[in-house]
Formats: structure tokens, C-alpha cells, sequence
């Protein structure tokens, strides 16, 4: 995308390639099949598995956008993660970062060893990569990771790959290519979980995978087409919609995710903040050089599980809810929902905080959003002090 302001780039193109009536809005192609001109074989679309012009709009956009050989599109975060997992071949080796999202581990831990693939997890962040990657065909890490926004060193992993001969996939959901592009620093793969901050919506699930080389992206496409999990048409149209506002979209929430990280850290009442944003972040210098922004998910430790538990019931701005990335803020305790699927063998070492709090910050004002946590704190204070009556939010205590 040179010669293109970012902006101008996250416009895709005003429809698929050769419509005739050269919609403002790309056409959404609602069908199974396409008609064919002859029997003696097939043209350029068959069947909506193997390929739909709205769908082909969005991965060739992906693409150009993360400055990529090709994209993908899949039905979901998890089938992207699913389909990278399957370029892996049994007797070959996978070596993934601890704190990777739970549904990632669960996969990881699970589908892939019983297909015969080595699973071999460690510390990508703080640890010695150069030896940790060793015997590795795939190295799975997290651009930040969730929930306590860790930020490897890509370039550190790239020369590490290199020197190994692994391909370097990095799910990059919680930056998303307007904050950081992994396949200019050097990775090979990039997975999103669409469902974030691409559609920034939540109004639909998807996944991204983008591939550096035409040899990866052969054996994706195989794998996309015959396994089949790939992403609708109207889905594909919502995406592309969602992706037209992704700048400013993050530009705004992650302005009020700094601010309300650094009124969260001043407070006496909260044990640990984690974001990007904050000098007192372990990566904070590392992140800042590899990446445009700290992105809009903020953590927070209370210092107590019931008390995380009882300001996330409390809060009145933020609907309790899983996901990230949309334009309305929400809030979970990862260890019981996003989190909850982590197996049994790895929560020694891949656990979140049982007290953290993730709060994802959409585009409700920071006085707003502060001022519904600042009262929520103050109901969960007044009930640990066994005080009764009336908290801020009018709710008994």
C-alpha cells in the first residue's frame, strides 16, 4: 500500500474484481453455487466453499493491508488458529508462548497432540528464544499478550526462526495491522481473531490468517478449501464495513484506554494495572518500538477474587461479555471466562491472576467510563467494610 495514507488504505476497493455496475458498497454474493458456461469444467467460482467474490474482496484487502502474499478468511478466530495448527505435520514440533488465550491452549494441548504434533510450551517473552525454538517447525506467539499484555520481541524471534528453520506465526488480534504488521518485521504468518478489533462491532465471528510467501499460502489455501470453515458472504460484506473505520475506531479507544489505565495505576485501592501505555509495563519500551500504539484492553488486579468478581457485576458502562475490540467497552474476570478453558496441566504456569479484571474500552467518554468504575469500587469497598446501605449505583449492599 505505498503511496497511500493509512486511512486512505483501510478503504478496500468499492466492489469485487469486474462488477459491472461498480458498487459503491461491495455486492454481497448471497449464493451456494455459481452458474458455469459449460460442463466441460469450471470457471473462476464454482461453489461457495472454494472461493466467493465477497469473500475474495476482504482476503485480497487483508492482504494488501498487512502487506502479505495472500489472506485468508475463516468462520472464526479458532478455525484460523486451527487451519495455521495444520501446517504442522505429525512427528513435527510446535513451541508456543505460555499466556497464548485460552482457547488456544485448549486447542494446542488437545487437537494438535492428538494428531501426533509435538506441543512444547515456554516463556517466548522473557525467555531465551534461541533455545527455546529449537527442533521447531511452527513458534506460535501473541503480538500482546491476553490478558496481561505482554510484548515479545518480534525481531528477536525472527532471527531465532531463521536460525531455526520455523515459520513464525503471530496472532496479532490485539494490535491489529493499523498498530503493528508482524509480516514487515518478519514474520511469516499472521492470525487475527476478526471477530476484535477488525469488525470492532461484535456482530460477527471471523478469522484472518496471512501469509508471507506463495508457498504457505498454497498449502492454506488447500487446507481452507478442503476443511471448509471459511467465512460467508454477509459476514465477509460486515467485515469489510467494520474494517473502513478501524483507525479511527482505535485511534479513539485506545486514547481513552492510556487515560483510564493511568487513573486506574494512581489509585490506592488497586493492586496492579497492565497496559502498554504505562511506563511501570515490563515491555513498555519493547512494545513502543514495535508496535504504533498500546492498544485499547486494559487489566487490573483488586487484589481479591470476590471483590474482581463483585465490581465486574457493579459495573453499569461495561457489559460483562468475553470478547474485544468493540465499540462498546466490557468487562470479564479471564480466569473464570476466557481463561476457563485453559488445561488443567499448563494453569500452573498460563493462569491469569485469579483477582485480574480485563476491561475492553470502546468509544464511551473516559469521564463516563471512569466515574461507573470509580462508583463500582466504592460499592465492592463498602460491602468488604460491612457497611449497609445504598451504594453509588443504587443497588443494595
Amino acid at each position: 500500500m505505498s503511496g497511500l495514507g493509512r486511512h486512505t488504505a483501510l478503504a478496500p476497493a468499492s466492489g469485487s474484481r469486474d462488477d459491472p455496475w461498480r458498487a459503491s458498497s461491495p455486492p454481497i454474493y448471497q449464493t451456494a453455487t455459481f452458474e458455469q458456461e459449460s460442463a466441460a469444467g469450471f470457471g473462476e467460482f464454482d461453489y461457495a466453499r472454494s472461493g466467493n467474490p465477497t469473500r475474495e474482496t476482504l482476503e485480497r484487502h487483508c492482504a494488501r493491508l498487512e502487506g502479505a502474499h495472500s489472506a485468508f478468511a475463516f468462520a472464526s478466530g479458532v478455525a484460523a488458529i486451527t487451519a495455521v495448527a495444520r501446517l504442522v505435520r505429525t512427528g513435527e514440533r510446535i513451541v508456543a508462548h505460555t499466556g497464548l488465550y485460552g482457547g488456544t491452549q485448549r486447542l494446542l494441548s488437545r487437537l494438535a497432540e492428538e494428531r501426533g504434533v509435538e506441543v512444547v510450551w515456554t516463556d517466548l517473552v522473557d525467555g531465551d528464544p534461541a533455545r527455546a525454538l529449537r527442533g521447531a517447525r511452527l513458534v506460535l506467539v501473541e503480538s500482546l499478550t491476553n490478558p496481561l499484555w505482554r510484548a515479545p520481541d518480534l525481531c528477536a524471534l525472527v532471527a531465532a526462526c531463521e536460525m531455526s528453520g520455523a515459520w513464525l506465526a503471530v496472532d496479532a488480534t490485539a494490535t491489529s495491522p493499523w498498530l503493528q504488521k508482524p509480516i514487515e518485521l518478519g514474520a511469516d504468518l499472521v492470525i487475527h481473531s476478526a471477530t476484535k478489533l477488525l469488525s470492532g462491532h461484535a456482530d460477527l465471528t471471523a478469522g484472518i490468517v496471512a501469509a508471507r510467501d506463495a508457498t504457505l499460502a498454497e498449502r492454506l489455501a488447500f487446507i481452507q478449501n478442503s476443511e471448509g470453515a471459511v467465512l460467508g458472504p454477509f459476514d465477509s460484506w460486515l467485515l469489510l464495513r467494520g474494517m473502513r473505520t478501524l483507525g479511527v475506531r482505535l485511534d479513539r479507544q485506545q486514547q481513552t484506554a492510556s487515560a483510564l489505565a493511568q487513573w486506574l495505576a494512581a489509585r490506592a485501592d488497586i493492586v496492579r494495572v497492565h497496559h502498554p501505555s504505562l511506563p511501570t509495563h515490563a515491555d513498555f519500551a519493547r512494545h513502543a518500538a514495535q508496535a504504533r500504539g498500546p492498544g485499547v484492553v486494559v487489566s487490573f488486579e483488586t487484589g481479591d477474587e470476590a471483590r474482581s468478581l463483585a465490581l465486574v457485576e457493579r459495573l453499569e458502562r461495561f457489559a460483562i461479555a468475553v470478547s474485544f475490540g468493540s465499540v462498546d467497552s466490557t468487562a470479564s474476570v479471564p480466569c473464570r471466562m476466557s481463561h476457563a478453558s485453559v488445561p488443567a496441566s499448563l494453569r500452573h504456569v498460563a493462569m491469569p491472576p485469579r483477582d485480574l479484571v480485563r476491561l475492553s474500552i470502546g468509544l464511551e467518554d473516559f469521564a463516563d467510563l471512569s466515574e461507573d468504575l470509580a462508583a463500582a469500587l466504592g460499592c465492592c469497598d463498602a460491602k468488604q467494610d460491612g457497611v449497609s446501605r445504598i451504594c453509588a449505583h443504587g443497588r443494595p449492599q
